[in-house]
């Protein structure tokens, strides 16, 4: 369970920090002195609106109409200067706040995007639901940084500007109005505090993760409904919001206790005042307005001094965001989990050549052994077929070559990125136009209409363009192609990028044997070195070695021509 503890400001300052550093940091600080000036404002004008109520009341005990009157006017003139202040103060906040939230998402997106660390912690089940964190606890972070910020401003200016009124009017109230905050202050923190924050850290992660089982509902609707699982998604799907209504239900329970305590908090201060100072009323030493004055300017000294008090509950939640952002930051700048660091890691070498120098593959949960002591070179022109029982190890083997798969020992050489292609068995189909699915996973080439249409034609897709609507109609493609289709349009990726060395994992799958046929024979046509993941022997003739996965970390190595597929 998090707690508030001395790390928390510096979690907090290694994620705000920067942005104030960055280039971006003139507009920044000049609006964030913009907001300080208009709290000036807005502090000065409480205090002259406070001073006026008094009048005027006063005033009215004293039925003195002209006084009043003027007391009135004088209220309305602040009032229409006032009113522009406070509009444009929460105008540049929110601006600010957007600007700020603009910079650390593309900052985590950056960071999210290099090295691959979106695919590595889809398997960190340390971080959960990294999107939910880059599109809400971001937004949320940047948000709730400014409003506390501002408010401990606020409370500062308005500290500085009231005390002096209630000095002048009795100092035993200010006496008192110490202890009592100072009290309040310390009876929230060390009695609600540390449940508080970690009921709040856990319900985020708890509601992310009911939302997430959702939408793999969704995304994955076709094939639940094939196997008429619904019945155990929707077990899933309550479970997980059982989670999040448990904690939650902790967390009112706990919430009950601190409202109550805030709600009598803050009633308290509408009699304690006017019980301290009634007997200098009811002499007559003081006007009933300047007990009125008082009544304020306690308020609003005692809402500046209990000003965690008040937000305590707000202050909670953001504790646990900034716990989230934090960790994965942290995870993202390298600092993965013990386990990760302890792990043999393989070392990947970027040259012209492809080979594996005594590469053992491990995996990352319990060490298995998948390939042990693996040397093989590949020589451009001499495809490699990889062969073995399901689990061996393939689709792992070329993960490290794909610099996916870092757990073992051994150095991997390797082609630079772009002289490389990789084809999973199920193709990835961006959210686009037809063009960018074929230039994928180029974002733009000088490439003609008629060539793309060519293309199609190459990988038997001669009628897809006219059938969808032409290559610049945008589609969710992933279900407007069949498997098949999607199949057919990735080996065009491989025809169009023409890379050195192209990756087929299984990628012909969901094709009969005369489309497999056809698309391999057009690949030998070109320069394209095919290393494959198979099981079928038609696609034997189109590699010089075989590669076979015996199980247990063991393997062997054959030329293709005397290879034989077990029976």
């Amino acid at each position: 369970m998090k707690s508030v503890d001395r790390h928390l400001w510096q979690r907090f300052t290694g994620i705000a920090a920067p942005y104030w550093r960055s280039e971006e940091k003139w507009k920044a600080w000049g609006l964030l002195v913009l907001l300080v000036v208009l709290l000036l404002g807005q502090t000065r004008f409480a205090v002259l609106f406070n001073e006026q109520t008094g009048e005027f009341t006063s005033a009215l005990a004293a039925r003195d109409e002209p006084r009043f009157w003027d007391a009135i006017q004088l209220c309305l003139v602040l009032l229409a200067v006032a009113v522009p202040i406070y509009g444009f103060y929460y105008y540049v906040r929110d601006k600010l706040g957007l600007h700020w939230r603009r910079w650390l998402t593309h900052r985590f997106l950056d960071n999210y995007f290099s090295h691959r660390h979106f695919y590595e912690l889809n398997a960190e089940t340390a971080i959960d639901n990294p999107d939910q964190r880059i599109a809400e606890d971001i937004n949320t972070f940047t948000q709730r940084s400014l409003f506390f910020l501002l408010i401990f401003i606020g409370a500062v200016l308005q500290l500085a500007a009231f005390s002096h009124v209630l000095w002048s009017i009795s100092r035993d109230l200010v006496y008192f109005l110490v202890v009592y905050a100072l009290a309040g202050t310390l009876i929230t923190i060390f009695v609600f505090g540390k449940p508080l924050i970690g009921l709040n850290f856990h319900q985020l992660r708890k509601e992310a993760d009911f939302r997430f089982s959702l939408v793999r509902v969704r995304e994955n609707a076709e094939s639940i409904a094939f196997y008429r699982g619904e019945a155990q998604e929707a077990h899933q799907v309550k479970q997980r919001f059982a989670k999040a209504f448990n904690n939650f239900n902790k967390l009112i329970r706990k919430q009950l206790s601190l409202n109550l305590f805030q709600y009598a908090y803050t009633l308290l201060t509408m009699v304690l005042p006017a019980a301290i100072i009634s007997s200098r009323v009811l002499s007559g030493e003081l006007e009933v307005g300047r007990a009125i004055q008082a009544a304020g300017a306690f308020a609003a000294v005692l809402g500046a001094i209990s000003v965690i008090v008040e937000n305590f509950e707000g202050l909670s939640r953001f504790a646990a965001g900034v716990d989230r952002l934090d960790a994965f930051a942290r995870i993202m700048s390298g600092q993965l989990p013990e386990q990760h660091r302890s792990a043999g890691h393989i070392e990947l070498l970027e040259e012209p050549r492809l080979s594996l120098e005594r590469v053992t593959l491990q995996t990352p949960d319990d060490g298995r052994v998948l390939v042990r002591d693996l040397s093989l070179q590949i020589t451009p022109g001499e495809g490699l077929l990889i062969v073995g029982e399901s689990g061996s190890g393939k689709s792992s083997l070329l993960r490290a070559i794909a610099g996916l798969w870092s757990v073992g020992s051994g150095s991997i050489t390797c082609p630079p990125s772009e002289d490389i292609l990789f084809l999973p068995q199920q193709p990835y189909m961006l959210l686009g136009t037809l063009r960018s699915q074929l230039l994928y996973p180029k974002r733009e080439q000088h490439i003609s209409d008629a060539e793309l249409l060519h293309l199609l034609e190459r990988v038997n897709l001669p009628d897809l363009a006219g059938r969808v609507g032409g290559l610049h109609v945008e589609r969710d493609w992933g279900k407007v192609l069949s498997v098949g289709e999607q199949q057919r349009l990735a080996f065009a990726r491989v025809l169009l990028s023409k890379p050195r060395y192209a990756m087929l994992d299984e990628a012909t799958s969901a094709l009969d044997i005369a489309n497999e046929e056809s698309l391999y024979r057009t690949l030998a046509t070109t320069d394209t070195t095919l290393i494959s993941v198979g099981h079928r022997t038609t696609i034997l003739k189109y590699h010089r070695q075989v590669l076979e996965l015996t199980g247990n970390g063991q393997w062997q190595r054959h030329r293709a021509e005397s290879y034989r597929f077990m029976q």
